[in-house]
């Protein structure tokens, strides 16, 4: 029985400087969850081999398997490819990375006056048939828009009217001052820039110009609203943007803004996407 075990050892210990050897003939490496070229990738090789074949076993006693799995990190920097292997903790978690659209960044479908046509020109030209088929469809756009942020935010006109006149006043009062600090957090990206601009040439002849809302604001009214989707599977994965027409007092002013809000960013707030000019 002594003797067995000693000839047992003595096998396994000349086996042992052969271990990787053969291990490479008998492993079936699997790679998973690649990453994308520029950020990296990272892949665990599981890998098995019998230990009877090196051993010498017999049939019956190879019920051992031995499994090591090596993980691999490969770097991509500037088109090149460099790969080192590094041993990853136990129980490490994959972080995956996640990119979040803060904004479309364009106006989608601009509002436009529409020209006025007459009663029977609507009804008894072809061209007055098509243009109110246009005008339907424009309509029905506003609507599933409209519906969407009911259901998603529970919309309503009148507190909506009431945020948007605070934007109006804030935000004027920011160019106004020329605060970009506290401008950024009130319009979009695009936006900040397009006002950065703005203010840049106006600070070459002023500082800050002096603006103030006269109240009761005169008339607002919604002209246009419209939803971007960002994925057809999940339409509550969009931003919706209200065309607003303000009429005041500044000398009968009368300003048409975009105010843009996000459907699946927690706690999003309505920002100014864009003036437009008609």
């Amino acid at each position: 029985m002594a003797f067995a075990r000693f000839s047992l050892i003595r096998r396994f210990s000349g086996a042992s400087q052969r271990l990787l050897l053969p291990s490479i003939s008998r492993c079936y490496p699997s790679f998973m969850n690649s990453g994308t070229e520029g950020f990296g990738r990272q892949s665990i090789m599981n890998s098995s081999c019998d230990i009877s074949s090196i051993l010498g076993w017999n049939s019956r006693d190879s019920i051992m398997l031995c499994s090591m799995k090596v993980p691999e990190l490969m770097v991509y920097s500037k088109g090149t490819r460099s790969m080192s292997t590094m041993k990853v903790p136990a129980g490490a978690r994959q972080v995956a990375l996640k990119v979040t659209m803060l904004s479309p960044g364009f106006v989608y479908e601009p509002y436009k006056p529409r020209e006025l046509i007459p009663f029977w020109k609507r009804w008894f030209t072809p061209s007055g048939w098509r243009r109110t088929k246009e005008d339907i469809i424009l309509e029905m756009k506003n609507a599933y828009a409209i519906s969407r942020l009911r259901k998603v935010t529970g919309y309503s006109k009148k507190l909506f009217y009431q945020d948007a006149i605070r934007l109006y006043k804030e935000i004027n009062t920011l160019i106004s001052d020329g605060n970009t600090s506290s401008l950024r957090k009130v319009v979009t990206e695009k936006m900040y820039s397009t006002l950065k601009n703005e203010l840049k040439r106006r600070e070459s002849m002023w500082s800050s110009i002096y603006w103030e809302l006269v109240e009761p604001v005169v008339s607002i009214r919604t002209l246009r609203a419209r939803m971007i989707a960002l994925d057809k599977n999940d339409l509550d994965k969009a931003f919706i943007q209200l065309t607003i027409e303000f009429v005041t007092k500044q000398v009968l002013v009368k300003d048409i803004w975009v105010f843009e809000r996000s459907l699946f960013h927690p706690g999003a707030d309505w920002r100014l996407c864009a003036r437009l000019s008609v």
